[in-house]
C-alpha cells in the first residue's frame, strides 16, 4: 500500500504538485467540470479553501470523462476557473479518470488494494476523496453532496 504522499501531479500552471508538501494536513480531491450541473460546486471549494486552508488542501482534477463536460484545453480551464469563480486552490493538467487510461492517484483513489481503506467508483464530476493528516484514505463523498456540507466542515475541523 501506498500513501498519497507518493503522489507527484502536473498543475494547470506547469508546475509540480508534490502530495508529500501535504502531510499533517487534511486533503480534498474533487474531480471538477466547467460545465455540468455541479460547475457551481467551484465556488462553494474556493470558500472553503479560503476560509480554512490552514487545516485542509483542496486539489482540483479536470476531467472529460462525464458526459463530456470539460473539453476545454489547460489554458481555457484554468482562465474559466479563475475568472468565473476566482479559484486559487490548485488545479491540474485535464486527466483520465476511467477506462485503460486512469490517472495513477485514481487508481489509489478507487482501489482497496492500493489504498488500503475500500473500493468506490466515481460516478460524475466533482465527487470529493477525503484524505487525512497522515496520508490515508478517509471517505468519499458524492458528486452532489456540497463541499460546504456540515459531515465535511465537521470532518476538516476534528
Amino acid at each position: 500500500m501506498t500513501s498519497i504522499y507518493n503522489f507527484k501531479v502536473e498543475g494547470i500552471d506547469g508546475k509540480t504538485i508534490d502530495f508529500a508538501r501535504f502531510e499533517g494536513k487534511k486533503v480534498m480531491i474533487v474531480n471538477v467540470a466547467s460545465a455540468c450541473g455541479y460547475t457551481p460546486q467551484y465556488q462553494q471549494l474556493q470558500e472553503l479553501y479560503e476560509a480554512m486552508k490552514d487545516k485542509v488542501e483542496i486539489i482540483g482534477f479536470p476531467c472529460n470523462d462525464f458526459g463530456a463536460q470539460e473539453p476545454s484545453t489547460n489554458s481555457e480551464i484554468q482562465q474559466f476557473c479563475t475568472l468565473q469563480y476566482g479559484v486559487t486552490f490548485p488545479l491540474t493538467t485535464k486527466i483520465s479518470i476511467l477506462g485503460g487510461n486512469i490517472h495513477p492517484i485514481y487508481q489509489w483513489l478507487t482501489q482497496k488494494a492500493l489504498n488500503g481503506k475500500f473500493d468506490s467508483e466515481v460516478k460524475w464530476n466533482f465527487h470529493k476523496y477525503l484524505i487525512d493528516e497522515e496520508g490515508n484514505l478517509f471517505k468519499a463523498i458524492p458528486s452532489a453532496q456540497s463541499p460546504i456540507d456540515a459531515e465535511i466542515l465537521d470532518w476538516i475541523s476534528l
